[in-house]
């Protein structure tokens, strides 16, 4: 025991090590010095190696989920550089050290709408739309809200859509402000989804936003699960042939990534007096906000560095990474209350408006709830909320009282957005918006019911009568309007500029010197704060049941499966032998992901269906390709005597085969089943990609609202190790009583 314990602390000794660690060999500063074979550390899904390619034949490449992945590949030393578009670079080198861009870039890029090949008069009306739009002056407008040249971008205007010809589903990711990024509210915005809502808008059509992963997005569009494609893709020849491109209506620039140094601009250049002196100086924004395009278009001259999560931006503002950082006002606020190294520069930006969703055919709810918000307003309810959660941040829930006798009131949210707005306290989801939510019920004498969703399904969720309304900060936009209805504007929210309070031409200087923490300091700061603070272990708790459910029914169902394939496949039956040697080469042939994919995407392409289910049956699937194996060459590494044996002293074949063969088998089978089982349990991880909130899930939010890019990961890895750990345990001990040799000296001394 003492030996397997010395084991774990060498294990995670090791881990913690090497997120220090680095290569140190000579630094690149120029393309040219990338000739020779040189690793590229892509994102799968991306066209960034064909461009690679057309500039370095001979570069070799790994390949990574996303940006940030592919950039500490470079920081690790396991690449030599990454390839993606310049501001979504800037922001990620911001936040790590040791990255640097290139000053050249590898090649500009050209954007395009994607449809299906058949598509022809969508394309068209997308590249009618575009025309129009510059053509009329407001493409000029929205290049100058979205990149300005001070300050953020502008709020996304209100475009109506009366969605009379039905629903146009855009396929986004997540891949940066401007372009398409979640702001502060978690909504999608950006320069793409406005220029979709346009589209819409010409089509007469309602828009409904998918978010999904990046690499997605093109099988997506093949399945009929989305009608067209906008998250800053480059037209290419290869995908060309999979989708039709609209006509360019973006020209980027794709940037190469090195490990190196950069150099100090934060604040050898002076102090900051206003949002003015951010000219020149390093600014962080959100990757995926809609503070990316007006941080290059109002800052020209800056660095504009972006990041993948509010925690990842904070810290690269304490760390003086970057000299200041775009957020969302409001939620600034309830940050300075708890945070005495930050501070406010200058003034609230700008303010975008807030609205509720619904479904275009509940007009009447939306009624209820604009007399309901004209209402509150008018009795100075309203005026009390947003004093108590936004102005003197009391995030305590009232009692509101609740007849709750004419049905259910089903509310979409997001339980991570974050005071004032909406969080997980004492696992309760409370806010701002919440409380708006209970009140709205209480007017209507429904009981609420609250759906904690991912946000981009949230749109799709109302949009399929899934939920009732949503009710997460949404903001109110044209591309938006294209899917669902909106309410009046309830709030608008706030964008302001925030740094170290050190940083200021203001600060004196004498007021906060903090003391160096220790390192155990830290780590029991970092556990209470993501552990215990707001029973924040609820949310590992539940992400644990989603995993241990995903992981216990896909193994029940893959053994029972994997015992009628291995029936199958030992049968005399050539019909039934032949489906049973397919079936097992084509899914031990086949990733778990991307049979997860194909059977969410393609097999359940028009049935609506959990997840959860679609995840067990993937898993279960697989896992039985790989049972019936264990169950076929375990059977029949038992001598044929035996069977002979067992008929020829009474037993039938199948009393034979339950009493002496089956025994045997599963003693044999038992240690190569623990390893595939404990596979399993781990390979659950990936079921985000078809928005399944599990225990890696549950890091990310507990991530988004303690703004600490350490811990959580690293306490999910631990739990992973300890569930795989516990598991072979438990399978060790199954298989010792299984086994006759460690039981046979008990029964002689017992004799």
């Amino acid at each position: 025991m003492r030996n397997k314990l010395l084991i774990t602390g060498i294990f995670f000794s090791l881990i913690l090590s090497l997120a220090g660690c680095q290569n140190e060999h000579g630094q690149i500063t120029r393309l040219s010095m990338l000739n020779g074979g040189k690793t590229f550390a892509v994102v799968t899904g991306t066209a960034a190696d064909q461009f690679t390619l057309a500039k370095f034949p001979d570069a070799k490449f790994q390949y990574y989920n996303g940006p940030l992945d592919a950039a500490i590949a470079v920081r690790e030393g396991k690449a030599d550089a990454t390839v993606y578009d310049k501001p979504i670079l800037e922001n990620i080198v911001a936040k790590n050290e040791g990255l640097v861009i290139l000053p050249e870039l590898l090649m500009k890029d050209k954007f395009g709408f994607a449809v299906q090949l058949q598509n022809q008069e969508l394309k068209t009306a997308i590249d009618e739309t575009v025309k129009e739009l510059k053509a009329n002056g407001t493409y000029d407008d929205m290049m100058k809200r979205w990149f300005p040249k001070q300050g953020d971008p502008a709020p996304m205007p209100d475009i109506k859509l009366t969605g009379s010809k039905g629903t146009l589903r855009l396929g986004t990711a997540n891949t940066g402000e401007p372009i398409a990024y979640i702001d502060s509210s978690n909504k999608m915005v950006g320069f793409d989804i406005e220029m979709a809502a346009y589209i819409a808008q010409k089509l007469d059509m309602q828009l409904e936003i998918v978010n999904m992963e990046f690499g997605a997005l093109i099988p997506a569009l093949g399945a009929g699960k989305i009608d067209m494609i906008a998250s800053g893709i480059s037209i290419t020849e290869e995908r060309a042939k999979k989708v039709l491109f609209s006509e360019s209506y973006y020209d980027g620039g794709i940037a190469v990534l090195v490990r190196g140094s950069v150099p100090e601009t934060g604040n050898t250049s002076g102090k900051l007096n206003t949002v003015d002196d951010l000219k020149d100086k390093k600014i962080g924004v959100l990757l995926g906000g809609i503070h990316d395009e007006y941080a290059h278009q109002t800052y020209p001259n800056a660095t504009v560095m972006q990041y993948k999560s509010p925690s990842d931006l904070i810290l690269a503002v304490k760390t003086n990474k970057i000299d200041a950082a775009f957020f969302a006002h409001e939620s600034l606020l309830e940050m300075m209350r708890s945070d005495q190294e930050l501070a406010i520069l200058g003034e609230n930006l700008y303010r975008i408006p807030m609205g509720m969703g619904f479904n275009q055919n509940n007009d009447r709810l939306r009624e209820q709830f604009n007399e309901f918000l004209k209402q509150i307003k008018a009795n100075g309810v309203y005026d009390d909320m947003a004093d108590r959660w936004v102005t003197r941040g009391i995030n305590d829930m009232p009692v509101i009282d609740n007849p709750k006798n004419n049905g259910r009131l089903v509310v979409g949210v997001v339980s991570d957005k974050g005071l004032p707005f909406a969080i997980v306290k004492n696992n309760r989801i409370v806010g701002f918006d919440i409380e708006m939510a209970e009140r709205f019920a209480a007017s209507l004498g429904k009981e609420l019911v609250l759906q904690d969703m991912e946000f981009a399904s949230l749109i799709a969720a109302v949009a399929g009568n899934k939920i009732d309304m949503v009710d997460s900060t949404l903001v109110i936009t044209e591309e938006r309007k294209k899917q669902i209805d909106f309410s009046d504007p309830y709030y608008e929210l706030g964008t302001s500029v925030f740094t170290l309070k050190k940083n200021l031409a203001a600060y004196d200087g004498q007021s906060d010197e903090s003391a160096v923490t220790s390192f155990i300091q830290s780590i029991s700061e970092s556990f209470k704060n993501n552990i215990i603070v707001e029973q924040r272990y609820l949310l590992i708790v539940d992400g644990l049941k989603v995993t241990a459910i995903i992981s216990l029914l896909s193994v029940l169902f893959g053994t029972l499966l994997g015992a009628l394939i291995c029936f199958m496949r030992m049968a005399r039956n050539r019909i039934l032998c032949t489906i049973a040697r397919v079936y097992i080469s084509i899914l031990r042939g086949t990733p778990v992901l991307v049979l997860l994919m194909l059977i969410f995407y393609v097999v359940f392409a028009s049935v609506n269906i959990d997840p959860i289910i679609v995840a067990v049956i993937a898993f279960g699937m697989n896992f039985g390709a790989y049972v019936s194996e264990m169950f076929r060459t375990a059977i029949e590494s038992i001598d044929r005597g035996q069977t002979e044996a067992g008929i020829a002293g009474g037993f039938t074949p199948f009393q034979t085969f339950v009493y002496i063969i089956l025994p045997q088998a599963v003693r044999q089978v038992l240690p190569v089943y623990k390893g595939e089982f404990i596979s399993l349990v781990k390979m659950t991880s990936v079921v985000g990609y078809i928005a399944v909130q599990d225990l890696t899930k549950a890091s990310d939010i507990i991530r988004s609202r303690t703004f600490d890019a350490f811990f959580p990961l690293v306490m999910v890895a631990v739990l992973y190790f300890i569930m795989a750990y516990l598991l072979a345990l438990v399978l060790d001990y199954i298989g010792m009583k299984t086994d006759p040799k460690r039981n046979r000296p008990k029964r002689i001394s017992q004799a």
